[in-house]
């Protein structure tokens, strides 16, 4: 099943359901990235099955989901940008983790099988300036002998909307790249020199499949699921890696998450041989103090479940599911943060 076939604001929950009695709970809401949509979706399908409680995610971007966890119309939020301390403070919010994965760039090149092009953060950085803008360009044919390119044009394809994917992709461009990071820096909306412009993982996907000579960035699933060209990347210790969820991991290994306030851990441009360079985190935001307790736990039951069961569906689609030290970090702050009215702890 291709992905980009889902629909983009969707009741994510299995309508195939299990017939359960009618004192099941409501389904609860949720709304933000759609870099870990897969994922969420594969989750609420068999925990719809499990409990017959179903989870209706709409996939609209991180700025989306922190507008509606802010705006209260949400049970809670979902961004690849962490907030920041001051910013969780001030809106009253409890930020934690849910699944780690990576971005990656895509190809549409005749010719080019998925993870044969080679790709460094400077030509990245200089296609997406539009300082390089034909595929043969000595800069990119150095770097991948052997493979024929021509000199058509280069079309670049960005987030239209505001994006988590984007700021990872930004983010690592910016640490990687002196004048990517003042022509454009790192944000989860920017001014891109160059380029069109696609809403979702699923749009830019749609972009480049639809475009020749076109390069966009999509969370790996999307690219895998949709059979497109990722291309390798060059890391921080000078290696070529293929994504996958051991070079994710291995950008994880020395991730800090008991120490990062917020739990806000940024992981482009990880330090070691097999990391993936542009490894991110996706995040939840819960208000800590809830009008109704029963709906926050409906939520923190939801994200146990995910926990405890759906590694093994993360793998299948290349996410890593996070640790036990950090799922343990994150249920102490459940128990800690989160009050009903009362101020009584939800978890």
């Amino acid at each position: 099943m291709r992905l980009n076939q889902f629909v983009k604001t969707a009741m994510v929950a299995a309508v195939a359901a299990v017939a359960f009695s009618s004192a099941v709970a409501a389904d609860i809401t949720g709304a933000g990235a759609t870099f870990p949509y897969p994922i969420y979706s594969k989750w609420a399908e068999s925990y719809k099955a499990a409990t017959g409680t179903g989870l209706n995610y709409q996939s609209i971007g991180s700025g989306g989901g922190i507008k509606q966890i802010k705006a209260k119309t949400v049970d809670f939020g979902a961004s690849d940008m962490p907030l920041k301390e001051e910013e969780l403070e001030a809106e009253g919010l409890l930020q934690f983790p849910a699944i780690m994965g990576g971005v990656v760039p895509i190809v549409n090149l005749e010719g080019v099988a998925p993870g044969q092009l080679k790709m460094t953060p400077e030509v990245l950085a200089n296609i997406y300036l539009g300082k390089i803008t034909k595929w043969n360009d000595a800069r990119i044919t150095a770097l991948n002998p052997g493979v024929k390119l021509t000199d058509s044009d280069i079309t670049v394809v960005h987030r239209s909307d505001g994006s988590g994917t984007t700021f990872l992709w930004t983010d690592f461009l910016s640490k990687t790249n002196a004048d990517f990071k003042e022509g454009v820096g790192a944000g989860t909306a920017v001014k891109w020199p160059a380029g069109v412009g696609g809403k979702g993982n699923e749009g830019v996907a749609a972009n480049v499949q639809r475009i020749k000579g076109s390069i966009g960035y999509v969370e790996y699933a999307y690219a895998k699921k949709n059979k497109m060209s990722h291309t390798q990347l060059k890391n921080r210790d000078g290696q070529f890696v293929q994504p996958d969820d051991e070079t994710f991991k291995a950008a994880a290994a020395g991730a800090d998450w008991a120490k990062t306030p917020g739990m806000g851990v940024i992981l482009t441009n990880q330090a070691g041989k097999s990391s993936w360079p542009i490894t991110g985190a996706s995040f939840i935001l819960l208000h800590k103090s809830q009008a109704s307790a029963e709906r926050a736990k409906e939520v923190l039951k939801f994200f146990d479940w995910s926990y405890k069961n759906g590694g093994a569906m993360a793998a299948d689609l290349d996410y890593v599911a996070m640790p036990a030290p950090v799922v343990k970090l994150v249920q102490d702050a459940w128990k800690a943060s989160v009050k009903d009215a009362s101020g009584k702890a939800v978890w």
